[in-house]
């Protein structure tokens, strides 16, 4: 496995796909990510880069900061 010098970016090895295309997350990317049996995750894809999988609950958290940006009234352009 490899860590990065500031320990926020890993490389887990690899994994195989089964016949059902199903994948075993590796043990080690389950705790830090806090991963646990019944938590709902998104797979993402980029048909460039590859494919991410995210915990639902966070990129929940992501759309809604995301929305919460279009709440706010806009600001005043600065006048000329």
């Amino acid at each position: 496995m490899f860590h990065n010098s500031d320990n926020k970016k890993h490389i887990f090895g690899t994994v195989k796909v089964g016949e059902r295309g199903q994948i075993v997350i590796p043990k080690e990317a389950r705790e830090i990510f806090d991963i646990k049996p019944g938590d709902t995750l998104m797979v993402l894809g980029d048909e460039g880069h590859g494919i991410a999988i995210v915990k639902a609950e966070k990129f929940r958290q992501i759309a809604e900061e995301m929305l919460r940006i279009f709440e706010k009234a806009p600001e005043e352009p600065p006048e000329e």
